[in-house]
């Protein structure tokens, strides 16, 4: 019989592990165009990624 090793390492990410990625638009003041700032964060980050 095979044992289940893989079910015993799988856990559940806590909301601090989590990683996210966000998309923030900003419009250009020259042209009028968005641009698009990416970025990977932890889950727990992204309002402050948004507060900037």
């Amino acid at each position: 019989m095979a044992k289940k090793v893989v079910a015993s390492l799988k856990r559940e990410a806590s909301e601090q592990e989590k990683i996210v990625k966000v998309i923030r638009a900003k419009r250009s003041e020259k042209t009028g165009a968005y641009t698009f700032r990416e970025e990977y964060v932890t889950a727990n980050k992204v309002k402050d990624f948004f507060s900037k």
